[in-house]
């Protein structure tokens, strides 16, 4: 590696620590304002500052001229710093190990919302709302936000830093100017996030909640503020509708939303958005009549939180409001099944995402066109776009790396003692960042109570899973190394 590449990532990422010590004043001030104690954070957040800063200061007339190699591992050593960044504060604040807090911070910047804490409502204050922001800042993306303003340094660079951190924004559909787009993009998201807040306010949660939980929804994370998350308000049903709708919302390709902003409903008119909602509507159905068969449940309450449960768990947010294996088994299948499907691309959901098993499965049917005629001249369309070969090729390779990263973790969980309900649900709820699972993880568990090395191997299951694995996986390979 040359000292361009050095001083290209190294400019990066001070400015990305720049802006994590900026957005951590917000917590820092909650604790102030409550009279908590947090001397240590602060001095810890100055320290951020102070270091990047002169970093930056450093290397400010360095003119950046990030390419893809350099973006790559420019992406890769930013999300291993904000689980860093974010598991002091916690460490300073809390009692935990640094392991604990490492897992804690992944989880939270990754969206995933899987908890090591045992007792969440009487965490302080302004580690709940640092929780909830870790969850806010990673759901649209770290780099999305910082190419707003790196864009301004180096175009081109932003362009390689967006296409190495981008879970699934289609390039093609964005404007002339990548700056533009991602402004406009968390735009969209904070309007939504404050109408969220407002909303679930004016409905009856105090202000602090309601500022917690719309981060979390609007970043499909799921931490929560309460021991039972949304639980707490199990019986009142317009908290629960407004959340479950904008966690559907969220679960939709954000370039969707921007578009209905100038008018144009062509986003939510997608195959990938059509197929997206019939699922979670097919699913919620079938798990609200198996629990109306099952239970003596109003009809209401059995629509309303089967539809939450779905909506949670479809979208990889993890909100909880009631314990859905305890419905049943066919109720566990159905909520495996959201587990597996995730939401769309370019949104703020994890998981498969619809558009790949979209492209894959009208795949299946086009080889087998092909097999009964083979002289005839076909294409595979999406959209009235035709997928290419290399698209194809690209979508094949996540699904052998979902797959396989998803077999490696259930065979070490498994074989480290733990039954395989919950070593199967553990590792599908890490990689596609989720949260909850089943058994030992299930809708009412933590994560406290594995090992450290399981920790550290989950946390990264949970980065793998963010970005998408091909962005980690290079770095394995020799080629990438090679005359970088």
């Amino acid at each position: 590696m040359d000292s361009v590449s050095i001083k290209n990532i190294s400019k990066v990422i001070a400015m990305i620590g720049v802006f994590i010590s900026v957005f951590f004043l917000l917590p820092i001030s909650v604790g102030l304002f409550t009279e908590e104690r947090v001397e240590s954070f602060m001095l810890f957040d100055i320290s951020i500052f102070v270091i990047s800063m002169l970093v930056y200061v450093n290397l400010v007339h360095h003119k950046v001229t990030m390419k893809i190699k350099d973006a790559i591992l420019t992406v890769n050593l930013i999300w291993l710093l904000l689980g860093i960044l974010g598991a002091i504060p916690l460490v300073l604040s809390t009692d935990i190990s640094f392991v604990d807090g490492f897992f804690e911070s992944v989880s939270g910047f990754t969206t995933t919302g899987a908890t090591i804490y045992t007792d969440i409502a009487n965490l302080p204050k302004h580690i709940l709302l640092l929780r909830s922001l870790m969850h806010w800042l990673g759901g649209m993306g770290i780099i999305v936000l910082g190419v707003g303003l790196f864009s301004i340094i180096n175009p081109t660079g932003s362009m390689a830093l967006f296409k190495a951190e981008s879970t699934g924004v289609k390039l093609e559909k964005m404007t002339a100017k990548i700056k533009d787009t991602a402004i406009k993009i968390w735009i969209v998201y904070l309007v939504l996030t404050l109408l969220d807040m407002f909303l679930l306010w004016i409905e009856g949660m105090s202000l602090f909640d309601a500022l917690n939980h719309a981060f979390s929804t609007l970043s499909t994370g799921g931490f929560s503020t309460k021991n039972n998350s949304m639980g707490y308000w199990e019986y009142q049903p317009l908290i629960i509708w407004t959340t479950t709708i904008f966690m559907i919302l969220s679960g939709i390709n954000f370039l969707a939303h921007l578009k209905l902003v100038k008018g144009d409903w062509s986003g939510y008119r997608s195959e990938e958005v059509k197929w997206y909602m019939i699922i979670f509507v097919v699913l919620s159905v079938m798990l609200t009549a198996y629990h109306l068969d099952l239970s003596d449940d109003s009809f209401g309450h059995a629509l309303t939180h089967s539809f939450f449960s779905v909506a949670s768990i479809l979208t990889t947010t993890g909100f909880i409001t009631v314990d859905y294996e305890r419905w049943g088994n066919l109720a566990v299948a159905i909520i495996f099944i959201a587990m597996l499907v995730g939401g769309n691309a370019g949104s703020t959901a994890g998981g498969f995402k619809v558009s790949r098993y979209v492209v894959l499965i009208k795949n299946i049917g086009f080889q087998i066109k092909k097999l009964l005629h083979p002289k005839a001249i076909m294409a595979l369309y999406i959209d009235k776009h035709r997928i290419t070969h290399d698209t194809m090729a690209i979508i094949s390779g996540y699904a052998f790396l979902f797959i396989i990263t998803n077999i490696i973790v259930i065979v070490w969980l498994f074989g480290s003692g733990y039954d395989i309900m919950t070593s199967l649900s553990a590792s599908i709820s890490m990689v596609g960042n989720i949260g909850p699972g089943f058994a030992r993880v299930g809708a009412v568990e933590n994560y406290h109570f594995f090992r450290d090395i399981d920790k550290i191997i989950l946390s990264m299951a949970m980065i793998l899973g963010r970005l998408e694995f091909y962005t980690v996986v290079m770095l394995f390979s020799r080629s990438y190394w090679s005359k970088f």
